[in-house]
């Protein structure tokens, strides 16, 4: 997979760009499915954020952006459809829309449905993630951003990437959020990372990672300084 790891989804001309450029074809030519799953997990979750998100109406960027076609992929629903039938819609998917919200609760999922199992194989899909929805490939996400509490009992995530993500930087709505936060939070979990905002995305392809950025971030675990902007 092609991978764009947002913050808070599409919010700027660099990050659209950016998916743009994985994609190979404008939006509108482009088929997407959308993963809501995510926003009914952990303590926070609730039936109108999935709706916000797959309706366009959430403030994160993603299904209105004008693609060609959007379809709805329930991740709980998958164990009760013929496995050929989802493989299929996801294959023939141009990108994965996938929400936020609890991402251990979407890791459980992920690999409960199959979905995980498939992600080796979707080599031109282009996978954009939104704050949990991001988390969710990383190694892991630390005890800070666990809610909805696995049967495995830990931290761990579906480690497609090899670095962790701390989102919501310097975020009004998540003001816990501060660059001492997230260098606490980085030295527990001990491998690379990234803190990044609402105006920042983290683009992957063939092992090449890029930060896209109109706002600030900064690279963890390392000598690296705050950025701002890309």
């Amino acid at each position: 997979m092609k991978l764009l790891l947002t913050d808070s989804g599409v919010r700027n001309t660099s990050i659209l760009a950016a998916l743009v450029d994985l994609l190979g074809k404008p939006i509108a030519d482009a088929s997407a499915l959308c993963i809501p799953t995510a926003g009914y997990g952990g303590p926070y979750g609730d039936p109108g954020g999935p709706w916000r998100f797959v309706s366009g109406r959430s403030p994160s960027p993603m299904t209105e952006l004008g693609w060609k076609s959007v379809g709805v992929l329930e991740l709980t629903a998958l164990a009760s459809i013929d496995k050929g039938r989802w493989i299929s819609w996801v294959r023939e998917a141009d990108a994965l829309l996938v929400n936020g919200g609890d991402a251990m609760y979407l890791s459980h999922w992920m690999r409960e449905s199959g979905l995980a199992e498939l992600f080796p194989s979707l080599r031109d899909t282009v996978y954009v993630g939104l704050s949990a929805g991001s988390m969710v490939l990383t190694p892991r996400i630390g005890q800070d951003f666990v809610g909805w509490k696995p049967p495995t009992g830990d931290d761990s995530t579906l480690g497609v990437v090899d670095f962790s993500i701390f989102p919501h930087l310097d975020s009004p709505d998540c003001p816990e959020n501060t660059i001492g936060a997230a260098e606490r939070w980085a030295a527990a979990i001990k491998g690379p990372a990234y803190a990044i905002d609402a105006q920042t995305a983290i683009k992957v392809t063939n092992g090449s990672v890029e930060v896209v950025s109109e706002g600030h971030w900064k690279l963890l675990n390392s000598h690296s300084s705050y950025r701002s902007g890309g």
